[in-house]
């Protein structure tokens, strides 16, 4: 039942915000969501084992409507973010072309998939480092500043680029950038979690992180 009632939040969320892209709809949706049930517990996944949810259970956790008119930030998709995450797939130029039925061709230096600018970061194939790139819109007061909070997965860092957003009447897009580096050989395996928030006191920006360790390397500046 939980489809019906996202898809009747995501119609009052366009009817409150007329020019909001279905990206930037699921964004509020996604950062916005709590991750405790109505009864205050933290979700659990349902299963046998009945273990407390991760994003993969759960996605960005249970949906908060009001939070979700007034996320602050979203993370906005279009359809040339799409077009470069098909390229970072592999596809030829004219796949490509055949399922964006464009003319675009895809760059040499294409970045890779996890740059998709979705409101959430996973990275199944960590070999010691990484970095991905997220860009975020200001749909709260003009004047804002956020600050990044990071809780890191297990076995793995994150360093936040820059670690502070400041938005004023000239500047409501930004760009940041996450790196990750695997410090701990026991991480390796099974993928961990963690999470991203981006908040001004008020707004609280959460995005879900999945990293899954396949090298270990030890980075101490990172």
């Amino acid at each position: 039942m939980s489809a019906p009632h996202v898809a009747g939040i995501a119609a009052l969320i366009k009817s409150m915000h007329s020019n909001w892209s279905p990206g930037a709809i699921r964004s509020a949706l996604v950062t916005t969501a709590s991750q405790t049930g109505t009864d205050g517990n933290e979700i659990c996944d349902g299963g046998p084992t009945d273990k407390i949810g991760d994003p993969f259970d759960i996605g960005g956790g249970h949906v908060d409507p009001n939070k979700a008119m007034d996320p602050g930030l979203v993370y906005d998709t279009t359809i040339s973010d799409y077009i470069r995450f098909l390229c970072s797939m592999g596809y030829s130029r004219e796949s490509v072309a055949n399922l964006t039925e464009t003319k675009l061709r895809c760059k040499k230096d294409q970045h890779h998939g996890q740059n998709l600018n979705l409101p959430s970061i996973v990275i199944p194939s960590l070999r010691r480092r990484l970095t991905v790139t997220r860009t975020v819109t200001n749909v709260g007061p003009e004047d804002s500043v956020y600050e990044a909070v990071v809780k890191p997965p297990y076995g793995t860092s994150m360093k936040v680029e820059p670690q502070v957003l400041r938005f004023n009447s000239t500047t409501q897009v930004l760009t940041f950038k996450v790196s990750f580096a695997s410090v701990r050989e026991k991480a390796r395996g099974g993928y961990k979690f963690g999470s991203l928030t981006w908040t001004d006191g008020e707004h609280f920006v959460r995005s879900p992180v999945a990293v899954r360790v396949l090298e270990f390397g030890i980075f101490p500046d990172v």
